[in-house]
Parts: C-alpha cells; structure tokens; sequence
C-alpha cells in the first residue's frame, strides 16, 4: 500500500496562547459576579488548604459558586461562552494559511489543542473545527444538565500523555490496548521530529521539554512586551524559540513556524531516502 505523505502536527496550549487571557474571564467569572483576581485567589487558597489539584480545584468552585448563586451551569452555557472570546490576531486564518504552506512543502498540516481549559468553551469557539483532537477538561452533567463533576481532568503533568497519543496516532481516551506497545519512533504515525508545540508558559513545560527532547520544536508565545517568562524557558533550555502572540501572514510566528516546516519536511525526505538506500 502506498504510504501517504508526512504530518506535521502543531499542538497549541488554549488560554493565552490562542486566546488573550483564561477562558473562563471572559463570561462564566463576571455571571457569578467575581472578579479574575478573586476567583484565582480562591483556587489557589482551596487547592492548598485542602492539598487539590488545581486544576480540580478550579472545576470544583465553578460548580460550587455556580450553586451557591443558584445558577447551576449547563454545558449549553459553557459552549455559548465560547462565543466570547478574544482571539489573538491572525489566529481565524491561521490554519487555512498553515495548512497550505505544508502542502506546498509536501506535508499534511494536523492541529490539536492539549489545555487545562474546558472543552465545552473551546467547541463553542470560532475555532473548534479546526482541530484535529481537543484534549481538555470536561464536565459530567446530571439528569437536569447541570455541571455536578469533573468529567476529564487536564493538568500540567498529566497532558504530556496526549503527545504520546498523537505521535501513535491513538487519538481515542478509550483505547488502552496498546498505547504502551513498543513501536519503533519512524513506524507511529506522527514522530516527534514532526511535532510543533505553542505554549505561553510555565504550565506548558513539561509537553515543551518533551517535544524538544524528542526532536521536535517547541515554541513558547509572549503577550505585547511580556517577554520574561519566555525568556526564562529559552535561557534554560525549555524551548526552541520565542515569538509575540501575533498569527497574522507575514509576522514572526508565522515566519517561525514556516523555517520548521521546511526543516521537517527537508528531513523526512532524507529518512525516507535513507530507508530507500538500506533496501539496495
């Protein structure tokens, strides 16, 4: 069977990577009448205080103040939520323009989002049909359609499995069978020297680590002059390049993420040759 052509995957954290600030600021904080700084503050003296997750935590005290103001939350608010918020420019061409580039270059361009985000407000999205996979937190929702429990939890340490379900190209949560199966790095379906990690900081280290270590590139986005912690991830080795948050034609990101393409699709025609001249 003729094999197909190389894909190049591009994983993107969600919440101030492709959106300007964390989802949940934009609707659900202000309709429970908190501000961002309050409801953060919150999530970190419960997680601490009660040794949570923090990401659990923070999905525990949406339900909870939800609740409380006798607002219970249905998955249709979430989704509506994604309505409203602001992409940061570029990213609604984006991936029409990403995808054409690959294809000029003899690769397939895939997508996929790895957040601590809600799903529900990434579907609601302008977006959403533009990935692949959305690996994110979800709710469960009871016989009335109200949020009642952590359905998927998402936290820092914990998406470095998605990468591994990606490069295997075992997209689906249910399959276990054979995820831990040795497979030979240039036999699964995407290699890590194929991968393209988008992140804005230190919640994404541990899938940026990874990606670069395995060869592939991880890339870390920075807000207007924001350029510390970004600096931080480059100088200690966490990243492969830095570039503004801008995904507009002609900018650095998308100059950045243009070289790596070539790069890629440049190597994969030489493990290919190289497998060619090892059958002579």
């Amino acid at each position: 069977m003729k094999k197909g052509r190389p894909i190049v995957a591009i994983m993107y954290d969600f919440d101030k990577t492709l959106c300007t600030k964390d989802m949940q600021e934009y609707t659900f904080i202000p309709s429970i009448s908190e501000s961002a700084r309050s409801f953060w503050s919150k999530t970190d003296e419960v997680a601490k205080e009660e040794r949570m997750d923090p990401i659990l935590t923070y999905m525990y005290l949406m339900i909870r103040m939800s609740k409380d103001r006798h607002n219970p939350i249905s998955r249709d608010v979430f989704v509506n939520a994604g309505k409203d918020i602001k992409l940061f420019p570029g990213v609604t061409t984006w991936f029409d323009r990403i995808n054409a580039f690959g294809k000029e270059h003899g690769v397939d361009i895939e997508h996929y989002i790895i957040s601590s985000g809600l799903r529900e407000i990434i579907e609601g999205s302008p977006i959403a049909d533009r990935f692949k996979e959305i690996y994110a937190c979800e709710f469960h929702y009871d016989e009335n359609g109200a949020a009642d429990w952590p359905r998927m939890a998402v936290n820092y340490t914990n998406k470095t499995q998605f990468l591994f379900r990606i490069n295997k190209g075992m997209l689906n949560l249910g399959d276990t069978g054979n995820i831990n199966a040795y497979t030979p790095e240039d036999e699964r379906r995407i290699p890590f020297r194929n991968m393209i990690y988008i992140g804005d900081g230190m919640t994404d280290v541990p899938c940026m680590k990874l990606v670069k270590l395995n060869g592939g590139v991880s890339i870390a986005v920075y807000q207007g002059k924001k350029k510390d912690t970004v600096r931080e991830l480059l100088k200690d080795g966490r990243v492969n390049y830095v570039a503004k948050a801008d995904y507009d034609a002609g900018k650095e990101l998308e100059g950045l993420v243009h070289d790596v393409i070539i790069k890629m699709a440049s190597v994969n025609t030489l493990v290919e040759r190289s497998k060619r001249q090892k059958d002579l």
